[in-house]
Formats: C-alpha cells, structure tokens, sequence
C-alpha cells in the first residue's frame, strides 16, 4: 500500500509531536516533516515534495495562510513540478479565519478538536483531489451565503487573484469543458481539476460552475467567438 506523506507544520511542540504521532498511527499515512512555521514549511515542501502538508492556522512570523499561498502559487508549481494540497487545522472557527483560509487555497479546514479519525479522513479526502470542511466551518459558509444569496460578480481584478493554472482552468470551463476535458488538456487528474474548480469558486465567492462561466464572460476572460486554447504539450 502506498502510503500518504504528510508534512506537519505547527509552532507549538508538544501539538505537534502529538500530530506526528496520532497520523504515524495510521497504517495508509507517514509523516515525512516537520515545521515550526510557515516559512520553514515551504522550505521543507520543496525538498521532501509531501503529499500534503497540515498547517496550523496562526503561527508566528510566516502563518498558516500566506504559507498556504506560496504553496498553491505558480511560482512554487514551477519551482517543484506541481502545488501540494494544503489542510488547514486550527482551534479558532471564526468566519474571517475559514474565509481567508480558503481563499489563500486550502483545501480543507479541521478544527483541532475534531476527532482523530476525522483528521485522517480529511488528509485522504483533500489527497484525493475533494475538500474537506469541519461540520462547524461547514454550517458556518451555508449561513453565509444563505444571507447573501445575490453575490455579485467578479472584477477583472478580482480576477487577478487566480494563480496561472486556475485562470487557464476558468477559461477552459467557460469554453464548456467537464472535468475529464480539462484534465485531459493538462493531463492531470480529475481530482486535481476539482480542486482547482474548488479554489476558483472559493476565491471569486462563487456558487457553482454556472456563475464562473458567466465570471469570465463578464470580466472579459472569454469573449463570444473565441476558440478553446490548445491542448497543453508540456
């Protein structure tokens, strides 16, 4: 069995060990690292290359969030052939926090309360390409957006917050493309365009694939008439 390489990242050691230990108990997960901080977070992904990395929300110096952005970045895709997923795990469940969490890119959000059996279920669920929110968080985003059911839609800067690879994907989707299309486009999996479809519904404050084709009609990503782009060759 092959098993999921975890990279822990927490400021606290005694959290953190406990971590270590509780997924190293798992008979399909291994933890392969270990960090502080966001920085040496980084650092680390880039040497070992986890299959995920499980990042504490707050942390000292470089936080959870903006590691979480430079792990999911074009600069760090180029850098290491691919992003890595990133679950989020803190002890604060606060609307600001879950927000800005997923819009920096992390697949998943756990509450440091969560059952251990849940936070396994999480690392192999963002692993496989899917999100994963805490029932907390997740009840949370639906009241939400229950209140604000009329999101308006994108600027073309907002647009802007897409790394490379999501925007390309965005433009594919407005050209109609399913899952399977695109990622035969990228060859890529079909998780990894789900994830990428999740990000940029996330990050634009979007419902549905629905309103980001008309996101990217509107801010002028895709006019009528253009043709898809080429299937990409790298």
């Amino acid at each position: 069995m092959t098993r999921i390489r975890v990279l822990v990242v927490d400021d606290e050691p005694l959290v953190r060990a406990g971590l270590v230990m509780l997924l190293d108990a798992e008979e399909s997960i291994s933890v392969v690292g270990q960090a502080g901080d966001g920085a040496e977070a980084v650092d680390l992904a880039v040497r070992l290359r986890p299959d995920v990395v499980v990042m504490d929300l707050r942390m000292p110096g470089v936080d959870g969030v903006e590691a979480t952005r430079r792990l999911v970045s074009d600069e760090f895709a180029d850098l290491v052939g691919g992003t890595v997923p990133v679950l989020m795990l803190t002890t604060f469940h606060d609307d600001t926090a879950v927000h800005t969490a997923l819009r920096a890119g992390a697949s998943g959000f756990v509450l440091k309360s969560a059952a251990p059996s849940d936070l396994a279920a999480a690392i192999r669920a963002v692993v496989a390409g899917n999100a994963w929110l805490d029932p907390v968080v997740a009840r949370k985003l639906l009241r939400d957006f229950t209140a604000h059911p009329e999101l308006g839609m994108p600027t073309p800067a907002e647009l802007g917050q897409l790394t490379r690879r999501e925007t390309e994907v965005l433009t594919l989707v407005a050209h109609g493309m399913n899952n399977a299309a695109v990622a035969a486009h990228f060859v890529v999996s079909e998780a990894t365009v789900r994830t990428h479809v999740s990000r940029i519904l996330v990050k634009l404050g979007l419902h549905d694939r629905s309103q980001a084709v008309a996101a990217a009609y509107q801010t002028g990503l895709v006019k009528p008439g253009d043709r898809p782009p080429l299937r990409d060759r790298r």
